[in-house]
C-alpha cells in the first residue's frame, strides 16, 4: 500500500510552499516523503523533485508547437491529457516500492480539478495501483478575509471534492503573513457561518443577488462538506496538526512497526513557535 496528498489550489495559493515545508517536517521527525510535480509549467522548486512530469511533456515545448497554436490555459490541459494518455511513464517512475508517502504538487489551473475529467482520471488510476489519496485544497488565507471571496473560494473547494471524491482537507494557507486583526476575524470562519457570511456580502452587493448567495451559502450549510483548517507553514505543530489530520483520514501508519529510532532531543533543530489563528 502506497499513500499520497494530492496538494491543489488556485495559482499562489502556496501549493509548493506547502509541499517544501511538510517536506522539512518530515525530516525533522524522520520519515520519508517523496514529491511528484505534476506541473508542466512550473519553474522553480525549494524541495528535491522525485518525480517531474517535465521529464514527459513541458508546457513551454506545446506552446512553441506551430501545429498546435495553444495558449497557456489551453496548454496545459493538452500536457495532462498527455500525461493522462502516457500513466506508464508515471507507474514506471513510482517503481514497485511499498509504504511511499508522495505529495504531488498539482497544477494552479482549477478547471482540472472542477469540471476537467483529467485530475479524477489520474487519481482513479492510482487507486488501481493501491495508492490511498488525500486530497489537500490550499486556499489563500489573504484571500478569504473578503465574505464574498470565502464564499467563492469554498464553492471551488467543494467543487473538487465533489469531482474526486477522495478523503479531503481544506487548508488556509499563509496564516503567517496576516496580521493579529486579520486572524481574529478568519477565526470565525474556520466552520463557515453561512449566516454570517449572507450578513457580509448583503452589505456590498445590490439586492437582486442576495437570494442567490442566500442559496449558495445554503448548498455549502446543507451538505457540511467544507471545514477550513488554518495552516502557519512557519509553526512546527501548526504542520504536525495537519499532517496528523491527513494521516488519519488515508489511515497511514496503521500497519507500520512501532518506532524505535525517536532522535535525541538535542538533534532537533527548535525552530521556535508562532501565534496561534487568534491571539
Amino acid at each position: 500500500m502506497r499513500y499520497a496528498q494530492l496538494v491543489m489550489g488556485p495559482a499562489g495559493s502556496g501549493k509548493s510552499t506547502y509541499c517544501s515545508a511538510l517536506v522539512r517536517h518530515c525530516e525533522t521527525i524522520r520519515r520519508l516523503v517523496r514529491v511528484i510535480n505534476l506541473d508542466p509549467a512550473a519553474e522553480h522548486f525549494n524541495y528535491t523533485v522525485s518525480i517531474d512530469v517535465r521529464d514527459l511533456i513541458h508546457l513551454d515545448d506545446v506552446m512553441e508547437d506551430d501545429e498546435l497554436k495553444l495558449g497557456p490555459n489551453g496548454g496545459l490541459v493538452f500536457c495532462m491529457e498527455y500525461l493522462v494518455n502516457h500513466l506508464d511513464w508515471l507507474r514506471d517512475e513510482l517503481d514497485e516500492g511499498e509504504d511511499d508517502y508522495f505529495l504531488i504538487d498539482c497544477p494552479g489551473q482549477i478547471e482540472l480539478f472542477t469540471h476537467i475529467p483529467v485530475m479524477r482520471q489520474i487519481v482513479d488510476t492510482l487507486h488501481r495501483w493501491d495508492f490511498r489519496i488525500c486530497g489537500v485544497f490550499l486556499v489563500d488565507s489573504q484571500f478569504l478575509i473578503d465574505g464574498a471571496k470565502l464564499l467563492s473560494g469554498v464553492l471551488t473547494a467543494m467543487s473538487a471534492m465533489v469531482q474526486l471524491e477522495i478523503p479531503h482537507v481544506n487548508v488556509m494557507s499563509k496564516m503567517d503573513l496576516l496580521t493579529a486583526q486579520q486572524k481574529r476575524k478568519l477565526e470565525s470562519y474556520l466552520d463557515v457561518d453561512t449566516d454570517l457570511l449572507i450578513d457580509e456580502i448583503k452589505v456590498d452587493m445590490t439586492s437582486k443577488y442576495f437570494s442567490l448567495n442566500r442559496a449558495l451559502a445554503s448548498l455549502i450549510s446543507d451538505y457540511s462538506l467544507v471545514k477550513l483548517r488554518p495552516l502557519n507553514v512557519k509553526d512546527e505543530d501548526s504542520i504536525g496538526r495537519l499532517l496528523y489530520e491527513i494521516d488519519i483520514a488515508i489511515q497511514y501508519g496503521e500497519d507500520l512497526e512501532p518506532r524505535t529510532n525517536f532522535p535525541e532531543a538535542e538533534d532537533v533543530e527548535d525552530e521556535g513557535r508562532t501565534e496561534n489563528v487568534a491571539e
